[in-house]
């Protein structure tokens, strides 16, 4: 019987994890061990105890799993600690991971990056990039909303009417509609752009008025994303933008291409056109931003404007945005499983698009550009 393990995550500020009491029940039923380190849920709300009662063992290695499963990429040093043969399932976007993607390599674990799972309906389920999208959208108008010095609703008081907070969302992908919909919930006035015209009946169903800038050629790739637009399009587009950011209390930026330098879509004169006191969260913190003067993990004063530059989000609210990875992991689990051993179905379109390195070769297009090309 295969042992699937669940290691502490290590990276800082990680508080995530990467399966569930909850879905260590979906793996016994698979006819999968689970062992899960001590210590390795209760960031995200989870006891040791927990876990023993859903059924799996506290305790274990990397070296002896069949299985592992993690948030984030594990380092050089414990990659080099797993068996070969191995297979490891985990956040693993290729940009930026070459040392980690060799090491996979040279350890001869066959790995899959979960970010790397394509878009279509039947792998909705192992989705990601969405569930944690959801997440970073609701948690960057908490965010917002605690730093902003003043109320986002509208409030009829003794000391007269205190009016609705602005706010304006670049970006109506899942985060974006996650924070629309959250701002709305809290009382904010809310208006957003894209520059994919589809969403529009979308972003006026959540109640918030859409802000049309033109749509460039070829906006969204075959995967749902939105691509990456021209520069004579976010010339274009920032005109139009700038006097819409300078009427709002809160500006919310959303425009992350995975694996890809953020758009630059708010600029520095942009941010000194808004009141002192307003708020920016760029979501896109974690490849540069989108904003002028974001610095990735840290709060910015530019011009009386606050910029948050919080680069995991999901983190910050992670009982629930763990159990959204853990249910996204099963799913692609039950790909990877047959007759309980570890037997990925290699002929599956999904299992291929997001396999990274296999047998000893590193054998994702993206992974092999980011070390170099070689194997």
């Amino acid at each position: 019987m295969a042992l699937i393990f669940v290691p502490r995550e290590t990276e800082p500020g990680e508080s995530r994890v990467a399966a569930t009491p909850e879905t260590v029940k979906g793996y016994t039923k698979l006819g999968l061990q689970v062992a899960v380190e001590s210590g390795a849920g209760l960031a995200s709300g989870f006891r040791d105890a927990d876990y023993e009662a859903a059924g799996a063992r506290i305790g274990g290695s990397l070296g002896e799993a069949d299985l592992v499963l993690m948030v984030r990429t594990p380092q050089p040093g414990a990659i080099a600690g797993m068996k070969r043969g191995a297979v490891l399932a985990s956040g693993l976007v290729p940009n930026g991971q070459a040392e980690a993607i060799v090491a996979l390599r040279d350890a001869g674990v066959t790995s899959f990056g979960m970010e790397l799972i394509p878009r279509i309906t039947r792998a909705q389920k192992m989705d990601v990039l969405s569930s944690q999208a959801t997440c970073a959208g609701y948690q960057a108008v908490l965010l917002a909303a605690a730093s902003l010095p003043r109320f986002f609703p509208l409030l009829m008081t003794a000391a007269g009417t205190i009016k609705p907070a602005k706010v304006f969302i670049l970006g109506a992908g899942v985060a974006g509609l996650q924070a629309i919909s959250t701002a709305r919930r809290l009382g904010a006035v809310v208006e957003a752009n894209d520059v994919r015209p589809a969403v529009k009946e979308q972003v006026e169903s959540l109640g918030a008025k859409f802000v049309d800038t033109g749509t460039p050629p070829d906006a969204e790739t075959s995967g749902g994303y939105a691509k990456e637009a021209t520069t004579e399009y976010l010339d274009k587009q920032r005109q139009i933008l700038t006097e819409h950011v300078a009427e709002a209390d809160v500006v919310i930026t959303t425009a992350l291409i995975p694996g890809r330098p953020a758009p630059r879509i708010v600029t520095d004169a942009m941010v000194q056109g808004m009141r002192p006191g307003s708020v920016i969260v760029d979501l896109a913190a974690p490849n540069g931003g989108n904003v002028e003067g974001t610095v990735p993990g840290e709060v910015v004063d530019r011009h009386g404007v606050k910029i948050l530059g919080e680069t995991n989000l999901p983190a910050l609210c992670a009982a629930d945005a763990s159990r959204m990875w853990a249910r996204n992991v099963l799913g692609f689990a039950e790909l990877l499983v047959n007759e309980g051993a570890i037997a990925p179905h290699w002929d599956d379109e999904i299992v291929k698009a997001c396999c990274v390195t296999r047998d000893g070769e590193v054998v994702h297009e993206g992974a092999r550009t980011a070390v170099g090309g070689g194997n």
